[in-house]
């Protein structure tokens, strides 16, 4: 199995990593530390603030520049307040699950909790596979058990660079 990695980045306090296997925690220490976070998860039902949660398989950046990210793209759901936490929550236990069916294509996922609305993304190595894609997009409007309506976006990560490019006026028009 796969291992992934959690990063937590919201405005108060940088980045964070969440990574499950702290091999210098004694036993006790682990126990304690797992029930600490179960009663504080039970008591905070939704994602909220301005935050980002990156899940992305071990040695996998979530950037668009990493080797594994540099081919490919992301799925992008914009979803109503009030859906996300339950949305993430599918998603990676579909990703855990490895009900995607895409052997090594998912890299990882995104959650963007925002304030009028939060977005999920997915992200693959090969965005030039549209039969993959297609895969994707079907496994994810099915695990979120998204309306028929919901619109779904795909951009490769190509694209993101230079529509990020263009907006921080790193280019002109003419694409230099």
């Amino acid at each position: 199995m796969v291992g992934f990695k959690l990063r937590l980045k919201d405005d108060d306090s940088g980045d964070h990593d969440q990574n499950e296997e702290n091999s210098t925690q004694k036993d006790g220490e682990k126990e304690k530390t797992e029930r600490d976070k179960s009663q504080s998860s039970s008591k905070r039902k939704d994602l909220t603030g301005h935050s980002d949660f990156h899940l992305f398989k071990e040695g996998i950046k979530p950037m668009w520049e990493d080797d594994a990210n540099k081919n490919g793209g992301k799925w992008i759901i914009r979803l109503r307040k009030g859906l996300a936490s339950r949305c993430w929550e599918n998603l990676i236990l579909a990703m855990l699950g490895e009900q995607f069916m895409v052997g090594e294509e998912i890299c990882g996922a995104v959650v963007s909790v925002r304030f009028q609305e939060d977005i999920i993304s997915i992200w693959n190595k090969t965005a030039s596979d549209q039969a993959t894609t297609a895969r994707i997009r079907d496994t994810l409007r099915r695990v979120l058990n998204l309306p028929p309506n919901t619109i779904m976006e795909y951009k490769t990560h190509t694209d993101s660079i230079k529509a990020w490019e263009e907006f921080h006026g790193l280019v002109n028009s003419s694409g230099r």
